[in-house]
């Protein structure tokens, strides 16, 4: 792990530190001197910014869940057919998720031990439910396959959808790389969903 030089040291330098440190010690393994070491400052200037260990993870989490929620706001999200409805979530999940990779993993591996992490796991919950009714939606419109149980894809969708902190990694410069596995992923999810018409 590099170490934040003392003269660049910034709140959001801070975080990204301590998102990285989280996940590789796991939340519950990292204390207050693993991030001071991390960082390459004192306890004391982190105590400076932040109350503690538990409000740096409500900020990180906080990035991927407003990242997450900022998805359903916007038009695509909002118009049109329940069918391109979710393609369209689908699609910017995985951008938002590549984009804030450190910050979406982090979020994915929370397990509920403390109070951020119960409001992270209800919040994710949410976004899950609101996705899962615009499956509903395309099913009861005829554009989902009859044969496909909508709660088990909805849960299959999420699983492809997630697995990518596990294994993606972005290539330097990559920004093709970004786009193919996009497409990817929703291509591979929506022509097995979607009726022949």
């Amino acid at each position: 792990m590099t170490t934040a030089r003392r003269d660049t040291y910034t709140p959001e330098t801070l975080l990204s530190v301590a998102v990285q440190v989280f996940n590789e010690r796991g939340y519950d393994g990292t204390s207050m001197e693993h991030l001071s070491k991390a960082a390459g400052i004192s306890k004391s200037s982190i105590y400076h910014h932040v109350t503690g260990k538990e409000e740096l993870l409500r900020r990180a989490v906080s990035r991927a869940l407003d990242g997450l929620f900022g998805i359903l706001d916007e038009p695509g999200a909002n118009r049109g057919r329940a069918i391109e409805r979710v393609e369209h979530v689908t699609r910017r999940t995985v951008a938002v998720l590549m984009d804030e990779l450190p910050y979406v993993t982090l979020l994915l591996r929370v397990r509920g031990n403390t109070r951020t992490e119960r409001w992270a796991l209800e919040r994710r919950r949410e976004f899950d439910h609101r996705v899962a009714d615009l499956l509903k939606a395309a099913a009861a419109d005829g554009d989902l396959r009859t044969d496909v149980d909508i709660r088990l894809a909805t849960r299959l969708l999420f699983g492809m959808v997630n697995s990518l902190v596990e294994w993606y990694r972005p290539l330097p410069g990559g920004a093709g790389d970004r786009e193919q596995v996009v497409d990817t992923v929703v291509r591979l999810a929506f022509d097995g969903l979607r009726t022949g018409h």
